[in-house]
């Protein structure tokens, strides 16, 4: 049996369960179907056969029924990182090549997915057009004239035109959601932190989200559930509680009249009302509510301080090797120059205060509904006018992540000339779930399935042993990253029982720490618990040196946990520095 045109995560699972495929037969199609479009310059980096076949291997020692995501391909944007593949950022005199995989990315290849390669996109993932790429201007995967969105635009046509199943893209301004509503496909924006950026080429760091393409709502569920956690790594990971209650009549918020806006496209406005009639059938209420202070937080996104956070990422080049990067892209990046500090705190000040003026409104509704975008534009109206048009297409989508909101991009319907339409559901952070669960109520022909609801389903395929850590592998510091490459995850903070004491060992750097089990005169020392894979134990121990071990460590509140621990003899040439109370506040006096 071939593969369909294009397959979601559950029609393709559906097709190995019943032996009528196999992955070596999907990548083979999947090949085909990429030299078909060779044409359009989806691709930066496509992985050969030998470099794909470890991962295929793989795949036959794990049950496809524990693994939610077995032999499943996947395209990543090329600002995220896949192990020993470069990372260009659409700018080749900027590219590395990187040693681990971004967080993400690894819990993806943790389910068994297979990742295809590396997609095109918009120069430092700057531009909502997909046309800023000196690869190449990513088509629409539906009318080849009209642009394919962007940042993300690679990611997006992958998926589209039966590349892969789903992909990964980033979101910091519609990068998520525009290229989503321009190809027929969902587009999840999470909440900020929710997805690790480590191992991402930032934008704006502050503001950056990994984004998720999907062809139905079940498929963004999983997607989300097997990524989303807290990463040490990563300094704006956080940890969020997923909304989940249910809910009866849902209460919708559209835009004022006055406040749509469309630019002159009558058929974009239709399409945006039959949605509005659409989900008048689905037990909601409907009211208007204010856009004027999200309108006012989108204006500022590339006029104030975040424009200073791109140029930061791309400063190099721009000192190095300026004529690397698109005129269009180095005009803005050139534009952080002109940028006061006390006008960047004004604008923060200002994002302050209009979030919460809207927070009544977020209150007052379960979900606001706005298009994706005001209306579509040819790649040559782009080429032509190409500041004006980028800033159009975030009319509706710019202020999302300065007001810290989560936003689901979903198809509904097209117009007279094939092009995809779509819309936004949108609402405060935390509320990625609820979001999934309204749009399939509101859109039941984007619903899908999602095979493992619930929780993340990888997260009792791998077996972790808790790890205390009081010294240099602490998060931070300089050997931490032995335990992150090893797929480690940070757990939690903790103190030992007052009966050990803490030495500055000689030697270094790293400078070391010795942690003493003592019969009098012990304090409670503040430590971290890191999760390690248990598979990766053994070499991780095999990094340890005299006089350091492992042994059981007693924590205040009771708790036996395996930690390092010092061998006595060694404090001898050491330096007590128990009454500090932790290595870091060791580490400030040296």
């Amino acid at each position: 049996m071939s593969l369909p045109e294009t397959f979601s995560i559950n029609e393709l699972r559906a097709l190995y369960f019943s032996g009528k495929i196999s992955p070596v037969e999907v990548i083979a199609e999947i090949r085909q179907r990429i030299d078909r479009d060779r044409e359009n310059p989806v691709w930066i980096t496509v992985l050969d056969e030998q470099t794909l076949l470890p991962y295929l291997n793989n795949l036959e020692s794990l049950d496809k029924n524990k693994f939610p995501l077995w032999g499943i391909p996947f395209a990543i944007k090329d600002n995220i990182d896949l192990e020993n593949i470069p990372t260009t950022a659409a700018c080749p005199a900027f590219a590395y090549t990187p040693t681990r995989n971004a967080t993400v990315v690894q819990k993806l290849l943790d389910a068994a997915a297979i990742p295809i390669g590396k997609t095109n996109m918009d120069q430092f993932a700057t531009g909502l057009v997909g046309t800023r790429s000196p690869y190449g201007e990513v088509q629409n995967a539906f009318v080849a004239d009209y642009i394919s969105g962007g940042s993300s635009s690679g990611s997006a046509v992958a998926v589209a035109r039966g590349h892969v199943a789903f992909a990964l893209g980033t979101d910091t301004a519609g990068s998520g959601r525009v290229p989503a509503s321009l190809n027929n496909l969902i587009g999840l924006k999470p909440s900020r932190g929710l997805l690790s950026t480590s191992g991402v080429v930032p934008a704006c760091k502050t503001l950056d989200c990994v984004s998720l393409f999907a062809h139905t709502l079940g498929d963004a569920e999983l997607l989300l559930n097997i990524t989303q956690g807290v990463d040490a790594n990563d300094c704006y990971s956080r940890a969020l509680e997923l909304n989940t209650h249910t809910l009866n009549k849902l209460t919708v918020g559209i835009p004022k009249k006055q406040q749509l806006e469309f630019f002159g496209d009558f058929e974009a406005e239709k399409l945006f009302h039959q949605s509005i009639e659409a989900i008048q059938k689905q037990n909601t209420s409907i009211i208007e509510i204010d856009l004027a202070p999200f309108i006012e937080a989108a204006q500022m996104l590339y006029g104030g301080p975040w424009v200073a956070e791109r140029w930061l990422t791309a400063k190099d080049v721009l000192e190095t090797n300026s004529d690397a990067i698109l005129p269009v892209i180095k005009n803005i990046l050139l534009s952080a120059n002109s940028l006061s500090a006390a006008e960047s705190f004004h604008n923060f000040y200002r994002i302050a205060e209009l979030r919460k003026i809207i927070e009544p409104t977020l209150a007052l509704v379960d979900v606001i509904l706005t298009p994706t975008i005001a209306r579509p534009w040819l790649r040559d109206e782009v080429r032509k006018n190409p500041l004006e048009l980028n800033s159009k297409l975030g009319y509706y989508t710019n202020f999302m992540n300065l007001f810290d909101l989560a936003a689901l991009a979903v198809p509904q319907g097209f117009f007279s000339n094939g092009l995809p339409n779509g819309v936004t559901l949108f609402a405060d952070h935390s509320s990625d779930l609820q979001l999934l669960k309204i749009a399939a109520h509101l859109f039941p022909d984007c619903a899908g399935e999602n095979p493992m609801s619930g929780e993340n389903p990888m997260q009792d395929k791998i077996e972790y042993h808790d790890l205390l850590v009081c010294g240099a592998h602490m998060s931070g510091l300089p050997l931490n990253t032995q335990l992150t490459e090893r797929g480690a995850v940070f757990g939690e903070s903790v103190k030992t029982a007052a009966c050990y004491q803490l030495y500055a060992l000689p030697g270094g750097p790293p400078f070391r720490p010795g942690l003493v089990r003592v019969v009098e005169n012990g304090v409670e020392i503040e430590a971290e618990i890191w999760r390690l894979p248990a598979s990766r134990w053994g070499d991780f121990i095999a990094l340890i040196p005299a006089p350091l071990g492992i042994g059981s460590v007693m924590l205040a509140d009771g708790r036996l946990v395996k930690g390092f621990l010092c061998e006595g003899f060694a404090i001898n040439d050491a330096t007590n520095i128990s009454e500090l109370g932790s290595w870091r506040n060791f580490l400030k006096i040296i």
